[in-house]
């Protein structure tokens, strides 16, 4: 901070302090007008209502339901080019959903075909409804794992198979219930408090948490432990090294790295993703005809067994409503209801960037929760728009939410007519389904990009990580949620606070840290709070000004420099302000007083100018010590110390000897 005063120059003349501009106090705003605009700004910041305003009634019938149907906004444009696009890139999605969906299905202790039932309904419900050309619904591993750790700790899914699969759709009906309201109620931006790096390091987390439990599937073990963590899952693997089976170990790490080198050559030449999007259904057709040719499921090689025929059967009655299991189904759909949610709203919004289009994610929110609704009732459990699905939709060149219904006419026949051609698929083959779609989902790229950013994100990162992978689902998450909120109110808290310097032959102050060719102007010390001031940073800010205060006056002391006459607090960056933050100026400016400093503020906004109005604060300091600008504050210090006139509204000025 130690800056040299010899080369800051600043014209300064009684003209130029005149004809400064006075800040304007705001005119009042009825308390109804004011409350319903910030209202508007919280709850409807993209003003959805815009297009309603000057329409007919019938026009407005119109837009309404394709408001809420965005399949009647663009189903009217829908040409033949776009049918042979979308005809392509559903039939190549439902050739990873159906595969992936009967994997997760496992994943989550269900029935397999519950994999496929949900890859039917819900893709229909979201074409209707979704606002985005490119996501691809399905079931995804995270949620998968969720629910099997949530509900697993309540009811054993080997004891009571009936109960646990209730509660399962139980759960899948207060998510979409939740996702629904969160969208209904424009209150979208709670999501927003699940950081992009507590994201990173749980998906990561839950990604490795799940790899190390397919090995049961790749080792071919019958006995495994219901626990997450590394050490319960690595102690369960070892100590059955006497179960491990060289059949299935040979036959998934095979299928794995079949599956990760198709990846690998999609990822490197993207014009042939399709190689990639058909590895995971070649890999159950290859391991069905080895398993039936051979008959290695005598050798111990565990197959998916009889899947049953026909469509989804309903489940609303299967919906359990009474204690003791109802808080647990709450729980569970709640926090499986977020995590999918902002995996597919993220999902989203990324492709939806790549193709130069705007999703509503309030809509996405409607769409997502209408659809779990209806999965709920008819036999599917919690689905969402999976990363890797709609990437392959983006790739294959889809045009709307028709790949959608195309990927689900697939599965539909597939449920009709194909399932007795799943009896002879190994469950080793799944298993390394899972685990090459998990490794993909360890984002190490974005892990040290956030530590060569921001060591705080990175640390959240590892957070929700180590606490996935060392504790489990429920503690990672609570760690992600936990250090995510505690940054927020690390801000909110401990707000920025910097001194400001003159740059060189300009009237323009900066950060003297930032720019160090920065000059201090003599006699007046420029502070610039970065932060709303509110009753949880007041005491904070009294102290640092306090402390900036007396750091400069030491620093003049020792140089032997002009003292400190002026402290001026640039409020640019505040955005509003509360009782608590007023009450902070105000002791601020007595401990100023008392020092003989003068307190002057620069650029205040309207809000702020409103409170401090209407709290007297203006007029026990006076106005004329409130200037539009930094600039203009200093122009008016520096002629004032050079003058010493006390009270500008006098006009009176004498020469001071003391400067």
């Amino acid at each position: 901070m130690d800056k040299g005063n010899a080369d800051y120059v600043y014209p300064s003349s009684k003209e130029n302090v005149e004809n400064a501009h006075r800040v304007a106090i705001p005119p009042p705003q009825p308390f109804f007008k004011s409350l319903k605009y910030n209202l508007k700004e919280t709850f409807f910041p993209d003003d959805p209502l815009r297009l309603f305003k000057n329409k007919p009634a019938s026009k407005k019938f119109i837009l309404g339901l394709q408001y809420v149907f965005p399949i009647f906004e663009w189903a009217p444009r829908y040409s033949f080019q776009f049918l042979k696009a979308d005809l392509i890139a559903g039939i190549t999605i439902a050739s990873l959903a159906i595969p992936q969906g009967i994997s997760y299905a496992k994943l989550a202790n269900l029935p397999p075909i519950l994999g496929l039932y949900s890859s039917f309904v819900p893709p229909l419900v979201y074409a209707i409804m979704g606002s985005s050309k490119d996501l691809a619904v399905g079931t995804v591993a995270v949620a998968s794992l969720l629910i099997a750790s949530f509900l697993g700790q309540e009811v054993n899914y080997n004891e009571n198979p009936k109960l646990y699969l209730h509660l399962a759709f139980t759960a899948t009906f207060f998510a979409g219930v939740f996702q629904a309201s969160l969208g209904l109620l424009r209150l979208g931006f709670i999501v927003d408090f699940l950081s992009h790096a507590a994201i990173v390091g749980f998906m990561g987390g839950a990604a490795t948490v799940v790899c190390l439990q397919q090995l049961k599937g790749i080792l071919g073990l019958e006995h495994f432990t219901h626990a997450t963590d590394m050490m319960s899952v690595m102690h369960s693997i070892f100590s059955q090294t006497q179960q491990w089976r060289w059949e299935s170990g040979v036959l998934g790490c095979g299928f794995l790295f079949f599956l990760l080198i198709t990846r690998y050559f999609s990822k490197r030449k993207p014009k042939f993703f399709w190689i990639s999007a058909m590895a995971p259904l070649t890999s159950v057709i290859l391991g069905s005809l080895l398993v039936y040719l051979t008959h290695a499921e005598r050798h111990g090689v565990q197959v998916i067994g009889y899947l049953k025929k026909g469509l989804n059967p309903p489940s609303f009655s299967d919906l359990v409503f009474v204690s003791p299991y109802l808080t647990t189904a709450i729980k569970t759909g709640i926090i499986t209801g977020v995590i999918a949610m902002a995996e597919g709203i993220a999902v989203g919004r990324s492709f939806a960037m790549f193709k130069n289009y705007h999703i509503d994610g309030n809509k996405e929110m409607i769409a997502f929760g209408m659809m779990n609704i209806a999965g709920s009732c008819t036999s599917c459990y919690l689905t969402t728009g999976p990363f890797s699905r709609s990437a392959v939709n983006f790739n294959a060149g889809c045009k709307t939410a028709v790949s959608n219904i195309v990927m689900s006419m697939a599965v539909m026949i597939t449920l009709l007519f194909l399932t007795p051609l799943f009896h002879y698929t190994p469950l080793v083959v799944l298993s390394a389904i899972i685990m090459a779609a998990m490794l993909g989902l360890i984002d190490y790229e974005a892990v040290i990009h956030l530590f060569k950013v921001d060591k705080f994100d990175f640390i959240v990162c590892i957070g929700a990580y180590v606490g996935v992978v060392f504790g489990s689902i429920q503690i990672g998450l609570v760690i992600a949620i936990s250090i995510s909120v505690l940054r927020v109110l690390l801000f909110v808290a401990r707000p920025r606070t910097s001194v400001l310097g003159n740059i060189p032959n300009s009237r323009i102050y900066r950060n003297i840290e930032h720019y160090p060719n920065a000059n201090n102007v003599p006699g007046v010390l420029i502070l610039k709070i970065d932060a709303p001031i509110y009753f949880a940073n007041a005491s904070y800010l009294r102290e640092r000004i306090a402390r900036w205060v007396e750091e400069e006056e030491d620093k003049l002391k020792a140089s032997e420099e002009s003292s400190l006459h002026y402290v001026i607090l640039d409020m640019g960056a505040v955005g509003n302000i509360d009782t608590s933050g007023i009450s902070m100026l105000e002791e601020v400016k007595k401990t100023l007083d008392r020092r003989e400093l003068k307190l002057v503020l620069a650029n205040p906004g309207a809000e702020v100018t409103k409170k401090l109005d209407k709290s007297k604060f203006i007029e026990k300091m006076g106005q004329e010590w409130i200037y539009l600008t930094v600039g203009e504050a200093v122009t008016a210090c520096n002629f004032r110390l050079h003058t010493c006139e006390p009270n500008p509204e006098k006009g009176e000025s004498e020469p001071c000897d003391n400067v």
